[in-house]
Parts: C-alpha cells; structure tokens; sequence
C-alpha cells in the first residue's frame, strides 16, 4: 500500500515539473502562436469539455481509430499464422508487408483519399499502419515456439489444429499482446493524421485543421491532450482486459 502510495506521488511529481517546465519555456517564447502557456491550453481544453459536439467529435474518432486497429488484428493474426506455418504464404506475403512498413504515412492518406469516402478513410490508413504490426509480431511468436514441444506432439501425433489452438497460440500470445498494445498507440496517431488531410465529419482531425487555420493554438494543444488521452486510456483499457485473461486462466 505505502509503495503504491509513494509511486502515484511519484508519478504526480513527475507531471508536475513538465508543466513548470512547459510554463517556464512559454514565459522565456512569450509567444502563444508558438507556445501557449499551460493555463491557456486547459482552459481552451476545459471549453472544449463543456461543448456536446466535442464529445461526439470524440466518439467518431475513436470509433475511426478501434474500427481499422481491430480490422488489422483480425487479418495480421489469422494470416500471421498462415505465413508462420505455411513458407510459401510467407514469401508471397513478405515483400508487400515489407513495402506497407516502408510507404511514407502521408503517401497512404493521399491515395486512400482518391480511393474511399472520407470518413473511410482514417480507418483504411489505421488498418494499413497497424497490419504490419500485428503480422511480424504474430509470425515471430509462432516462429519462436519451443521446437521439442513441436517434437514431443509429432511422437505422440497431435492432430495439427489442435498444435495450432493449444502450442502455437500460446506462444505466439505474448508477441501479438505486445504488438496489439503498440499497434492501438500508432493507430491513434495516424487516424488523427488521416482525418487532418481527408476532414471527414465529426473528427478530431478536422478540429486540429481548424484550429491551424484560425491560428487557435491553446485550442490545438487542447485537442492534442485529448488524443494522448485517449491513447493511454485505451492502451489502459488493452493491458487490463489481458492481465484480466491471464488471472481467468
């Protein structure tokens, strides 16, 4: 108790100084279109708190990002193990994966743009960015599993699907809970992107357009806060829901 105690203070401490520090460097700027002070961000975050069409502006965003961060999980584990198991697969699929972890972020919303509707497409990009992610990692788990045990299910000849539900699965769980956990930061970030260039309705990104565009910079700090939000909120979310899976197992 008295450790938890210390570490939140900690932490609490921590959140402190880079505030003093934020404040210290806006007063030495003095410039609020560079830097706006940390009083004038939390009160334009605060106003922005206070409007219902934030909170559904919120909604869609995050229904955006968790759309293409589980539409990637479910293609890169299913053809993740595919690829693992399979070396023709994984050849085939190698290079173009290869070539998605390579392509410029804003090359991929500029061509999702002239591809789909623009509500569509922070979801395609958020797919596309976080795919890579969950593929390589679920390949490695599978790849990493403890040959022995391979061996010892060939002398006793267990059947194949059950290798892959019981001895591939949970080698490869920790990799694609890790992969999972990285993919859903990064998918947040590229949505936010995406709907910057696409402005589709009720989106996060739109506000960040509009508030360059007027040259409201508290306001853009504000929504920026609110993107880390939610970031750390649902990566939170994501290690809760898989500690909960490890204490039911």
């Amino acid at each position: 108790m008295m450790n938890s105690i210390i570490r939140n203070k900690s932490k609490l401490l921590i959140v402190i100084f880079w505030i003093l520090m934020w404040e210290i460097l806006s007063l030495i700027i003095n410039r609020e279109i560079y830097l706006p002070s940390p009083h004038a961000t939390f009160s334009a975050l605060l106003a922005l708190l206070a409007e219902k069409e934030s909170y559904i502006t919120i909604f869609y965003s995050t229904y955006r990002t968790l759309t293409g961060f589980l539409i990637s999980c479910v293609f890169g584990i299913i053809l993740g193990y595919i690829c693992a198991i399979n070396k023709f697969f994984y050849n085939l699929l190698y290079p173009l994966v290869g070539v998605i972890r390579t392509i410029p972020v804003m090359s991929i919303i500029i061509i999702a743009i002239f591809w789909f509707r623009d509500s569509n497409v922070p979801i395609f990009v958020a797919f596309l960015m976080c795919f890579p992610i969950i593929w390589t990692n679920t390949v490695t788990g599978i790849d990493s599993t403890d040959v022995k045990l391979l061996q010892m299910c060939g002398i006793y000849k267990i059947s194949k699907v059950r290798v892959i539900k019981s001895v591939y699965f949970y080698s490869a769980l920790p990799y694609i809970k890790a992969a999972m956990i990285s993919a859903l930061g990064i998918g947040w970030k590229v949505t936010s992107a995406a709907e910057v260039l696409s402005l589709p309705k009720y989106s996060i990104g739109g506000f960040l357009y509009d508030s360059k565009v007027y040259l409201e910079i508290p306001s853009l700090f504000a929504w920026t806060i609110i993107i880390v939000l939610l970031s750390f909120i649902f990566e939170s979310l994501l290690k809760a829901l898989f500690n909960l899976g490890e204490n039911y197992d």
